[in-house]
């Protein structure tokens, strides 16, 4: 999950800043049953303090016990869990899987604060980047990324790794449906923030983990709040709060805009932006109106599962006609 590989950085970068050495693991390959994707990441001190995963527990246990011993020391090390030649022992995945993982060892200097900066910088927002690293010479630079492509490459001595901004949602509006959708998205690995005008009902949104703004949602939403990896979408059947955050939305780069409504009403909404918002027809086509797959749903959670059912769909570039 991004939003957790976020916080792994934040908390690296504070480690950096209190004079800690750190140890950055990164997933490279999985082959089998494996929890965490390739470039997920876990990060520890020599105290034992971590934060990040690897697997449900089992690989982050031996990690702590070995770096304790004093095994990590070199600058960069490769360790294979799991199954196979060079596999470390005693410590089995479930389903036979195996796990190959980069560990990197980062003192606190200003070249490591700066390094680690660059790489917050771009799950913050800016364009992504490559991060390649030298595993025979230590060396560790920065390219320009493409605007898709894998999380991991490696091509002999060299590891090159995606960093690409955090998957975001901004919620225009509170609604019945709002709180189970940033609860979905949370669980799903999304950095969440809801955005409403009403104190009182911003003070009574209580979901664990979303960032609760007090604000008109078309105020919230610019290029800086809204990059290539966010999805905007607008839940309270209010076109004073819908409208205009669509409108705003559809002038940033998220990669999904979509707001609810029936069909009829989605008919006349784009009419609206047309006519009031000066919208092109290639405008209003970007916006996922009705949003969320065709489920059938009723409750407010199961509407929510439809909205977030399709936004999954769009983050894997996936059509309709293929589910």
């Amino acid at each position: 999950m991004q939003h957790l590989d976020l916080k792994v950085i934040e908390q690296a970068i504070t480690w950096c800043d209190q004079g800690e050495t750190i140890w950055l693991c990164t997933v490279l390959e999985t082959f089998g049953s494996s929890p965490r994707a390739p470039g997920a990441w876990f990060c520890a001190n020599a105290r034992g303090e971590h934060v990040g995963s690897l697997s449900g527990g089992c690989v982050e246990e031996d990690f702590l016990a070995r770096l304790g011993q004093g095994v990590f020391e070199a600058p960069i090390t490769q360790t294979r869990y799991g199954e196979g030649e060079n596999a470390v022992p005693n410590v089995a995945l479930p389903c036979g899987g195996v796990l190959d993982v980069l560990i990197e060892r980062l003192p606190a200097t200003p070249d490591t604060r700066a390094h680690l900066s660059e790489i917050l910088a771009a799950l913050q927002g800016r364009e992504p980047l490559i991060r390649r690293v030298d595993t025979q010479r230590g060396e560790r630079t920065f390219i320009p990324a493409p605007p898709t492509g894998l999380r991991v490459a490696i091509e002999g001595d060299i590891i090159e790794l995606r960093v690409s901004p955090a998957h975001r949602l901004v919620i225009a509006g509170i609604s019945p449906i709002s709180a189970p959708c940033a609860a979905f998205a949370i669980t799903l690995g999304f950095e969440v923030i809801v955005c409403d005008p009403d104190e009182a009902a911003c003070a009574g949104f209580e979901v664990p983990g979303a960032i609760v703004q007090n604000v008109l949602p078309s105020a919230y939403i610019n290029d800086q709040t809204c990059h290539a990896a966010t999805a905007v979408v607008a839940l309270t059947h209010d076109p004073r709060i819908d409208d205009l955050a669509m409108m705003e939305a559809l002038r940033t780069k998220a990669f999904y805009i979509g707001v609810m409504g029936s069909r009829r009403t989605s008919k006349a909404r784009a009419e609206r932006l047309a006519r009031s918002g000066g919208l092109s027809d290639a405008q209003i086509a970007r916006l996922h109106m009705p949003i969320g797959l065709a489920l059938g749903s009723k409750t407010p959670a199961e509407i929510a599962l439809a909205v977030m059912a399709d936004i999954v769909r769009v983050q894997h570039g996936k059509n309709l006609e293929e589910l």
